[in-house]
């Protein structure tokens, strides 16, 4: 019997990766070729398919070398540096930063640059945030690299608890583990400081928690898809993890095992931000081709 398979409607990329796609397509329809700062998006399937169109992907050493060309900035945003480089080398920059993204960039740097200094006392700006992540390179830029990024509770030690505080967060870092931050900062803090906290995290990535932990629910098994480079994905899925011990991660359709669909009548296919809804649509097909070219299941 074919069991029922559902492709979670709400899975897929966001809305800051869909424009990035949308403008590098856009300019691959017109040229044929486009420089991409990093990966467009973290999937290296949908990596490939672009690079086929011509989308080359290069680093910040390779872009020091590169003149009178287009480069696309991708949906995580870059420092102001980045900027000034490509202003120096004649490089004309498509920008793909997400809205979000942008408007958290102008708040730190604004923060930054207009923070008062009471007694020679300025104020920590404190960013919630994987060490490395594109993002989280791109804000600590706004403030000539000088905020404080503190991956998790294990890091809470970096911030001076005698000085003044304002953090903030990467924008797809999980609800509960910035409530965690604050809440341990409110405890410590020397009682003379100022401490705020700003709710930068992107509600259509935070809001997916719930449903998700929802749809991990109502099904037997779980094929989570995911690039192995995505930190949203890392988070998502071990929320489904969580409610639903039978989930697997893959990255593609090559990596479905026939024996993890035995007995199972109600099968959920989800994902990260940075995955493309024709990758999810893939591995339903397997799955059914398993069923149709097989009585065993």
């Amino acid at each position: 019997m074919v069991p029922n398979i559902e492709i979670d409607s709400q899975s897929g990329f966001c809305h800051g990766v869909v424009t990035a796609i949308g403008k590098a397509e856009e300019e691959l329809e017109r040229s044929g070729r486009l420089y991409c700062l990093g990966d467009i998006v973290h999937n290296s399937d949908e990596v490939e398919r672009l690079r086929k169109k011509g989308l080359i992907t290069i680093t910040h050493e390779q872009l020091k070398d590169l003149h009178n060309v287009k480069v696309l900035l991708r949906a995580h945003g870059e420092p102001p540096s980045t900027y000034e480089l490509a202003h120096k080398n004649n490089i004309e920059i498509i920008d793909a930063t997400c809205p979000v993204v942008l408007r958290l960039q102008k708040r730190i740097k604004e923060s930054y640059e207009t923070r008062p200094n009471t007694g020679n006392k300025y104020p920590q700006i404190v960013i919630y945030g994987k060490h490395g992540h594109a993002e989280v390179n791109g804000l600590v830029g706004q403030t000539d690299g000088n905020a404080i990024v503190v991956q998790d509770l294990s890091e809470i030690d970096k911030i001076d608890f005698n000085k003044d505080i304002e953090l903030y967060s990467q924008t797809t870092k999980s609800l509960e583990g910035y409530s965690e931050i604050i809440g341990t900062i409110q405890k410590r803090k020397a009682t003379d400081t100022v401490f705020h906290s700003y709710d930068t995290i992107c509600r259509q990535v935070a809001n997916r928690v719930n449903h998700l932990k929802e749809f991990a629910a109502n099904h037997d098994l779980i094929l989570f898809v995911s690039g192995i480079k995505s930190s949203n994905g890392k988070v998502l899925y071990s929320q489904c993890k969580s409610i639903n011990p039978d989930t697997i991660l893959l990255s593609n359709a090559d990596e479905l095992e026939k024996n993890w669909l035995e007995g199972k009548k109600n099968i959920g296919i989800c994902g990260a931000t940075s995955t493309p809804r024709w990758l999810m649509e893939e591995i339903k097909h397997k799955c059914l081709t398993y069923y149709t070219d097989s009585n065993e299941l």
